[in-house]
């Protein structure tokens, strides 16, 4: 994640995570992303079915559960392993988590072992006494999807109505006292939807919203030809940081991320370089202590049958399972070549990945992208767009 507002609008400093010694279970949750122990956020998915049916869904949801989805006691159990071993945040998914029927007590059961729980969700069954419920239970944040403006949102979602109940879960939420933000996928198809999210953000006084680059994974993955291409991204990065300024400079202090694409970090130091911003040089030390992309390290996940994967997108490949083996065991285990090497990973990137002056701030960028197109989970990712110039090989 590359937290758009709190760099270029300096609403944190390099010495505020310096504060807490960098550690996971130390840092309020807008610090987490520049610790130094790099405990991983667990997402976990419950559960495999789901409400809806997106377009670019990247765990294939279904209509109906799994049938070897963990079962309530082995949730239980999970849940502690990962307290004990340190896991400062479970963002539970899945599917579409609160088809769950026992999600409320999966939710509570963090909170008890002192977890930060975080629920993904499509925002449809987010009625009244449900937010009532979620705030009672102590739920630290609501990510909602949005694709667009309602046809759009509806066409992505695969049924008619869902726009409007995001928004009324917005509304529930915000009710409760709950925070809320919006997580919106870009691609060529709902590109040019960003200006009314944007406006839908500052109308509503939403106080977060994710921007997630396109990843080439489960339904995602016959997306790749609408995927931006490099132009495309850079001009609506650029937006994405111009309104957020703006946003910022009317008093609306939301919290602005770009996700999945860890070019997105260079380039907005480069552009503050180029602007003479006095506070450049401190972001880019904001960026070294983030490291870029934590697959493997920083992020974890865990699919509905217990398999443990690198992050939500890296399916095809598994470590063991927490049906055998606790998460924990399984994390640190680097007998597998692949958990070994994601570990280092600035270590075995090729190409312009390996050549590239940003590399310790960037992190190799995204592996799962780069073997979807190339078939070499090392080589570089394509949807870098940087320059040769820019990244000091030309």
């Amino acid at each position: 994640m590359i937290g758009i507002s709190k760099l270029y609008c300096g609403t944190i400093e390099a010495s505020d995570p310096l504060r807490y010694g960098r550690h996971s279970k130390n840092l309020p949750s807008h610090l987490l992303q520049f610790s130094a122990d790099k405990k991983p956020v667990v997402v976990w998915n419950v559960t495999k079915a789901c409400n809806l049916r997106c377009i670019h869904c990247y765990a294939k949801a279904d209509n109906k559960p799994h049938p070897e989805e963990l079962t309530t006691q082995e949730g239980m159990a999970l849940l502690e392993d990962l307290a004990q071993f340190g896991v400062p945040v479970v963002l539970f998914s899945g599917g579409e988590p609160l088809v769950r029927s026992d999600i409320l007590d999966l939710i509570r059961k963090a909170v008890e072992l002192g977890m930060r729980a975080v629920l993904s969700t499509n925002g449809v069954l987010i009625d009244e006494p449900l937010a009532k419920e979620l705030k009672k239970i102590g739920l630290s944040y609501v990510g909602i999807s949005l694709d667009g403006w309602k046809e759009v949102h509806d066409r992505f979602r695969g049924v008619k109505g869902c726009f409007d109940k995001v928004i009324s879960a917005i509304e529930n939420c915000k009710k409760e006292g709950i925070k809320v933000g919006l997580r919106f996928t870009i691609n060529k198809l709902n590109a040019q939807e960003i200006p009314k999210v944007f406006d839908l953000v500052e109308e509503l006084s939403i106080p977060r919203i994710c921007f997630y680059h396109l990843v080439y994974a489960g339904r995602g993955s016959s997306l790749i030809d609408m995927d931006l291409d490099h132009e495309e991204t850079r001009y609506w990065v650029d937006y994405i940081i111009d309104r957020t300024k703006e946003l910022h400079d009317k008093g609306h202090k939301v919290e602005v991320l770009t996700v999945d694409n860890h070019a997105d970090g260079p380039y907005l130091y480069l552009r503050m370089k180029r602007e003479g911003n006095p506070r450049a040089e401190e972001v880019y030390e904001l960026l070294k202590m983030n490291g870029g992309n934590n697959s493997g390290v920083g992020i974890g996940c865990i699919s509905w049958d217990g398999e443990v994967h690198a992050d939500q997108f890296w399916r095809h490949y598994s470590f063991g399972n927490v049906r055998k083996r606790p998460f924990s065991q399984i994390w640190t285990d680097l007998s597998d070549p692949l958990m070994a090497k994601l570990k280092e990973k600035k270590k075995y990137v090729k190409g312009r990945c390996a050549a590239c002056k940003f590399l310790e701030v960037c992190g190799g960028n995204f592996r799962v992208r780069a073997e979807a197109v190339t078939g070499d989970v090392w080589a570089p990712d394509p949807a870098c767009y940087l320059t040769d110039e820019e990244i000091g090989i030309a």
